[in-house]
């Protein structure tokens, strides 16, 4: 069943899909329109599952489960991500990209392919403090509180090996 994502409580469960590129006020209205009605009628086990999704920074979608109401299983996750693989194709969107997806000081998101990131943390277009969108989170709490962090905090953090995290 689908619910706003507001709604879920802070221990739901999230997954974080990054495109590799900004989405169009059209692609998160058809994000939209395809996520609502898949979500209502995702289940698992045949068990309804209480779930929602956002689209965040025209980057990502954050998809959400409670799972006090009912534990996603393997193939509900499987289906989930299936869904967000039709979008993609749908939309000509690589959901699944994982480059480092960063903001910059005017608030723009930038992303760097994993061999662009050594060349910049080294010309500083990546500092320790520059902020990051963690995709790792994995609740809404978490979601809430650290999506983004600095460089030196997330996985990024190799690339500072001179500061001392």
């Amino acid at each position: 069943m689908y619910i706003d994502f507001d709604k879920l409580p802070d221990t739901a469960r999230v997954w974080v899909y990054q495109a590799n590129h900004s989405l169009t006020y059209g692609d998160v209205k058809t994000i939209e329109e395809i996520l609502k009605p898949a979500l209502h009628q995702w289940a698992a086990h045949g068990q309804p599952l209480l779930a929602s999704a956002k689209v965040v920074e025209n980057r990502f979608i954050v998809v959400g489960v409670d799972e006090g109401y009912s534990l996603p299983s393997g193939c509900s996750i499987d289906s989930s991500m299936r869904t967000i693989q039709e979008i993609g194709r749908q939309l000509s969107v690589d959901f699944f990209d994982r480059s480092a997806a960063v903001q910059l000081t005017d608030g723009t998101v930038r992303t760097f392919t994993l061999p662009m990131i050594k060349t910049a943390v080294t010309e500083e277009l990546i500092k320790p403090d520059t902020l990051v969108f963690n995709t790792l989170v994995q609740t809404k709490a978490e979601f809430l509180a650290a999506w983004r962090i600095p460089a030196v905090d997330s996985w990024l953090k190799r690339y500072f090996k001179s500061i001392k995290a």
